[in-house]
């Protein structure tokens, strides 16, 4: 059997083969300082687990679900949507509805759409994403990815047959896009726009301001449909919170689809629960993809976040961002005390920050003259590993180079030995 040119296309992730090697080395006795994980490592809320523990009981928990998922859960999440990111939807529909007609030709028949928000219930995000561009992308189609991306944005786009256009920002913009360069990359063939705020990889949120003027550039563009994945919205432990292009301009919730689950503000990366929010008529044609591949997700954990009081969220986050506070904070002095706070930045959400080699001491071990542009991201992560025993994710991974991504979320000592060896690895003072 042979793999098709679509599977054979896709790159081969680079943090498997680190961890894969992290883990090896800790097996040898090597201490190894875990800087790649994704996840939270802490227990999920308990109010949580003792409703997946009662519905145990119930026969219908393991039985199939509604293919969009459980009406009282989508319900849920409508109304949590609305009430975290202040918005009135029922207004925002009407509104939408009475300013323009929306006239569509079937059969040299003209029928009426009304807009109306709807939520389709998935296997986590990643799943919510490749279903969203399963039904949005045809042959061609191009889609706007802001750098520095999740690693997955491009290799979905690419498997559905649409052609990435990457947007590059850098440490000296604090990853903030230019709109100029976005509004010059929008052209006949774009059909959409991802956005990721909070940001995964570098711990940053865009400002009110960015997302103000992103708003009314979309808005010249009514042909370009806005893919907003919001996963991070929760975790963010400076203020202020992250805002959205869609509270400036609520008219563009008529062609965005918000992601989001629970993956990050439960700790349940492993319950694979996410959502996707956007038009009910787009929705609808997501859900025959869903139905035709996946069926419904776990009706189990459905039912449970069912029963949740979704305000527990924000109570249970509350020690683990004033861990991340104290992290960051660490991330500050070792830059500092080492001579590199021209090289630093500060992180206030998510739970990551992308570390900058490009302008650090390290880079003359790597750099064979100075108008030498090749990206080390790789080999320096795997040196770090080999060397010092700190475990990074490249940041070529996320279209950033010569940069590397950590993970906050290690116990504080830890995290402290652990930067303590990167920053002075950096300074070239080991």
């Amino acid at each position: 059997m042979h793999l098709n040119q679509r599977v054979r296309g896709l790159n081969e992730s680079v943090t498997l083969k680190l961890n894969t090697r992290a883990m090896t080395l800790a097996e040898e006795g090597r201490k190894i300082y875990n800087l790649t994980a994704g996840q939270l490592p802490f227990r999920t809320l308990p109010e949580f687990v003792d409703l997946i523990k009662a519905e145990l009981n119930f026969i219908r928990s393991f039985q199939y679900p509604p293919v969009a998922g459980l009406q009282e859960l989508r319900k849920k999440i409508l109304e949590y949507f609305e009430r975290s990111r202040g918005l009135n939807l029922q207004q925002i529909q009407e509104k939408i509805n009475q300013s323009e007609k929306k006239l569509e030709s079937n059969e040299d028949k003209l029928k009426e759409k009304n807009f109306e928000c709807d939520v389709i219930v998935c296997n986590g995000v990643k799943h919510a994403l490749s279903n969203v561009l399963g039904s949005l992308l045809d042959a061609g189609d191009e889609v706007i990815i802001l750098t520095p991306h999740w690693v997955t944005y491009p290799e979905i786009v690419k498997f559905c047959r649409g052609e990435p256009i990457v947007i590059k920002s850098s440490i000296f913009d604090v990853f903030v896009p230019n709109l100029d360069d976005i509004k010059r990359a929008i052209g006949h063939k774009t059909k959409a726009i991802i956005i990721n705020s909070p940001n995964n990889p570098t711990g940053t949120h865009y400002s009110d301001d960015w997302m103000k003027a992103f708003a009314n550039l979309m808005m010249e563009h009514p042909n370009v449909a806005i893919i907003s994945d919001e996963i991070y919205y929760e975790v963010f432990y400076f203020d202020p919170r992250p805002t959205y292009f869609y509270q400036y301009c609520p008219e563009l919730l008529e062609r965005t689809v918000i992601l989001d689950g629970i993956s990050k503000t439960l700790a349940a990366t492993g319950l694979r629960m996410g959502w996707a929010i956007g038009p009910k008529h787009f929705l609808d044609g997501v859900a025959k993809l869903q139905g035709q591949t996946t069926s419904g997700a776990s009706t189990l954990i459905q039912r449970a976040l069912v029963h949740l009081d979704f305000s527990l969220m924000e109570h249970y986050l509350i020690p683990i961002k004033a861990h991340l506070r104290v992290n960051a904070q660490v991330i500050r002095e070792k830059y500092r005390d080492n001579g590199l706070a021209h090289t630093w930045y500060q992180p206030f959400s998510a739970f990551y920050y992308m570390v900058d080699f490009s302008r650090t001491p390290l880079m003359k071990k790597y750099k064979k003259a100075e108008e030498d542009k090749t990206d080390y991201s790789t080999q320096i992560c795997q040196d770090f590993l080999d060397q010092y025993g700190v475990a990074m994710v490249p940041g070529s991974d996320f279209g950033v180079p010569n940069s590397a991504r950590v993970s906050l979320v290690l116990e504080k000592e830890q995290f402290k030995e652990a930067m303590d060896i990167l920053v002075r690895a950096l300074a070239d003072k080991l």
